[in-house]
């Protein structure tokens, strides 16, 4: 394992109330940092992508590979107590966030695991920083509240209860989310769904740019 620290993942405490997560701070190895900052892509609209349709250096490669890798399936699955070996996995990156992210939600049911592993530069903002809910209609009932800073990393089981959101925040917020899926037909949809979306917000850019260009 190259980038990151699985020793970190099984040292973090194990919230189970009212649903199960996990915070790891230095999940990627600080030496790393750099590069990676370097080399995450280029990503200048809001919405979530696949992977597969980014374009970022070496280092950044590198983590994909590792997160792909089948030491963080078993490290994951020790720590959230799931069989992760066999399922299916969609990575997917994010690198700005626009007014109406962050709304409170659980994850679908087709997600298994959700893990979120951030790649900002510190975080001073008040907004954008995700909170850990006990129920859908109080972004103020939080559990626990995680600046996006590098390295962290918030992991947890998808369940009915399992309520998130974040206060609005607009401009560049950066991370790599990696699911275990319930099936390899969930995962495709899934991945289909984000790239259509990601089309239609980048073209929507480029209309909203040269119609600003007009004016």
């Amino acid at each position: 394992m190259r980038l990151l620290d699985l020793q970190a993942l099984a040292d973090a405490p194990l919230t189970r109330d009212p649903f199960m997560f996990t915070v790891v701070r230095d999940f990627i190895r600080p030496e790393a940092r750099a590069a990676l900052q370097r080399d995450f892509p280029h990503i200048p609209y809001p919405g979530l992508l696949p992977v597969e349709a980014t374009q970022g250096g070496p280092s950044f490669t590198a983590l994909i590979e590792d997160v792909r890798g089948p030491a963080v399936a078993q490290a994951f699955s020790a720590k959230l107590g799931l069989d992760l070996a066999t399922r299916p996995m969609m990575v997917t990156v994010r690198g700005q966030c626009d007014i109406g992210d962050g709304r409170i939600h659980t994850d679908s049911e087709t997600k298994l695991v959700t893990a979120l592993l951030y790649l900002n530069d510190g975080w001073n903002e008040d907004g954008g920083r995700l909170r850990l809910l006990r129920g859908p209609d109080d972004l103020d009932d939080m559990i626990a509240e995680v600046p996006p800073d590098f390295g962290t990393l918030i992991a947890f089981r998808r369940s009915d209860r399992s309520f998130h959101g974040h206060e609005p925040y607009v401009g560049p917020r950066r991370y790599v989310m990696f699911n275990w899926m319930a099936s390899g037909f969930s995962a495709w949809r899934e991945i289909s769904r984000h790239r259509l979306s990601a089309m239609v917000k980048r073209q929507f850019g480029r209309t909203a740019r040269e119609e600003a260009v007009d004016a």
